[in-house]
């Protein structure tokens, strides 16, 4: 089986061929992170380890294109969508928020946590837990509720 960064080469080298400039552009920046993450922790990354790149990706597109919503550049932040499109091709399937709320209320039940000041407690173990399934604001969100009541 190919690894996520070896399927992503196989895309851009078609994208290319097949002149879909916006997904070449976007499949290029994803194998220079790579590259840039290869560097830092010195070594060829794991399918784990690049599912985090591509995690903090997607969040950085997500980020960007709040960002320049709010400045009126819809024109930067389609560009950052077609990416952040991209960039959830090759992430795991996103858990439900009804998935998320059950696993978080697992975790609130397993660590104790009775009040919204026991956010803390549940955040390390039910992200562990959802692994690249869900974003850590949607995460931190379904926390708060439950245990706000």
């Amino acid at each position: 089986m190919a690894t996520i960064q070896e399927t992503i080469r196989e895309q851009m080298t078609a994208a290319w061929k097949g002149g879909d400039t916006e997904r070449r552009d976007a499949l290029r920046l994803l194998l220079s992170a790579f590259k840039n993450a290869e560097i830092d922790f010195g070594h060829t990354l794991t399918d784990d380890e690049t599912t985090k790149v591509l995690q903090k990706e997607a969040k950085q597109r997500r980020d960007s294109i709040t960002e320049y919503e709010k400045a009126s550049r819809n024109d930067l932040a389609e560009k950052e969508r077609v990416e952040l499109v991209v960039i959830e091709e090759f992430l795991p399937a996103q858990l439900s928020d009804e998935e998320l709320a059950t696993l978080a209320r697992e975790v609130i039940a397993e660590v104790g946590a009775s009040a919204p000041g026991d956010v803390g407690k549940v955040m390390r173990p039910l992200l562990e837990r959802v692994a690249g399934r869900a974003d850590g604001n949607r995460v931190n969100q379904a926390v708060r509720s439950i245990l706000a009541g």
